[in-house]
């Protein structure tokens, strides 16, 4: 059976796996995100040969955050990792390694987990929202990446929510729902530093019975409604799978669920109901999502 490489780069660390062609993780670890891109391509290396005798790889699989371009290699737009904008990182973890590479978006990484082996297996047709510090995503259809013109295909969170063209202010889906602007809201409230406060303890808080509280995760799962109503609008797909740490709430695909009645109870014209599942690999989806793009890259060829 064949086995993978798999790194998932984020702002704090960099997650990484071995995977085989089945989607089982075999190894994982982490470490801390390297200060610059030789340091990173030190450390892929290093992490590669510990394992690579153990088990011969097909070759390395990349999660990244940003604008990814994965026939040419390179990463645009703009992240938490600046260093990894503008080379040609494809090609320099192949001179580094010596092993092919795929890579791509880690929300669109996401998504091709749950397509592959995941809560979308069955479906061909699919957007995948990511919900977190702020709002992202992916489109799939017919079980492969829609990427669009810039790839900025799947970029949920510049749906304007608020607006007031009078005064030339508009609010998109991140600056509303993410859990960033659940948090925000919640510390502008009770005035109190934005530091001392997270997404998890403002869902705690409001369980609790916390009035500013509750307003807020109100708030959230009325946003996340109206998106997930839009986007169904939009692109009509057969499911809508959710990611993301908020995901863990069992009780999250109810609550969504009870602000979806009230939209489709009041609007008269909305025949089609969105159908929403929740991911399943939930922290590995960035991983075995790079696999399975790696596959998609180059296997067969």
């Amino acid at each position: 059976m064949k086995k993978y490489m798999a790194f998932d780069i984020g702002g704090y660390s960099v997650k990484y796996a071995v995977l085989d062609e089945a989607a089982k993780i075999l190894e994982k670890g982490d470490f801390r995100t390297p200060k610059s891109l030789f340091e990173l391509l030190d450390s892929i290396s290093n992490v590669t040969k510990k394992y690579e005798n153990s088990y011969g790889f097909e070759g390395i699989a990349i999660s990244s955050p940003g604008a990814v371009d994965n026939k040419l290699g390179i990463i645009k737009g703009s992240s938490a990792v600046p260093y990894i904008h503008g080379p040609n990182i494809r090609e320099l973890i192949e001179e580094k390694t010596g092993y092919k590479v795929g890579i791509e978006n880690d929300a669109n990484c996401a998504a091709l987990s749950e397509v592959w082996k995941g809560a979308a297996k069955n479906y061909n047709d699919i957007a995948f929202i990511v919900c977190g510090t702020g709002i992202g995503g992916a489109i799939i259809k017919n079980r492969k990446l829609h990427l669009g013109k810039n790839l900025h295909g799947g970029e949920f969170g510049y749906f304007i929510m608020e607006k007031d063209f009078k005064k030339g202010e508009f609010l998109n889906w991140s600056e509303v729902g993410s859990i960033n602007a659940t948090t925000k809201y919640v510390a502008t409230k009770k005035n109190i530093d934005i530091e001392k406060i997270n997404g998890k303890k403002v869902f705690e808080l409001a369980e609790e019975g916390d009035k500013d509280s509750i307003e807020a995760v109100e708030r959230y799962y009325e946003t996340m409604a109206i998106g997930i109503f839009n986007l169904q609008y939009f692109y009509d797909p057969e499911v809508i799978v959710l990611g993301g740490a908020v995901t863990q709430r069992a009780d999250l695909l109810d609550r969504i669920n009870e602000k979806l009645d009230i939209l489709m109870d009041n609007i008269s014209i909305a025949k089609i109901r969105p159908i929403i599942k929740k991911c399943e690999f939930l922290n590995d989806s960035n991983l075995v999502g790079a696999v399975y793009n790696f596959i998609n890259t180059f296997d067969g060829m």
